[in-house]
């Protein structure tokens, strides 16, 4: 096994995730703004979209942790969901849990009859794009300044699909 592997096999982190709820919008909204986002959510905020019924938030932890390390966040309309926001903590980055988080927010909203989870991602974050190439998701759109850079440039979207029926 090469040294690379062999780093890389050691860094992997296990983690459970579970649901979160308004009790967790102070840790949501710190978590978001470590993803580097050009519009910040505040704690109210978070606890709003933790309360909306058509909202699913889930997180991801380690050990007996009771504060998530990352979370996933995807509104429901109908039979299709569009993903919000999706963070792990900028610590634990490149360790797995981003996968493990995203496959069981996948299998939970397959469960809950959704057919379609769309996304939209910075076109130059090639660690995001491919995580989401590797649990199946497919470019269907781009979305020219979309996103707000902190030069004040404006970076473009992709939009990303994937069919869970």
């Amino acid at each position: 096994m090469g040294w690379l592997q062999s780093l890389f096999r050691r860094r992997r982190a296990t983690g459970r995730t579970g649901p979160l709820d308004v009790r967790h919008a102070r840790q949501v909204a710190a978590l978001h703004h470590q993803g580097g986002f050009a519009r910040l959510w505040d704690p109210g905020e978070c606890a709003a979209l933790l309360a909306d019924r058509a909202v699913v938030t889930e997180g991801v932890f380690i050990g007996s942790a009771s504060d998530p390390c990352g979370f996933v966040m995807s509104r429901i309309a109908a039979d299709e969901a569009e993903i919000l926001s999706i963070v792990v903590a900028g610590s634990k980055r490149r360790s797995g849990l981003g996968q493990t988080l995203l496959a069981a927010h996948l299998a939970l909203l397959g469960a809950r009859g959704i057919g379609r989870l769309f996304l939209e991602v910075e076109e130059g974050n090639a660690s995001a794009i491919g995580l989401y190439h590797r649990l199946g998701f497919e470019t269907v759109g781009r979305r020219e300044g979309y996103y707000p850079k902190p030069d004040g440039s404006r970076a473009a979207a992709l939009v990303m699909r994937r069919d869970l029926g």
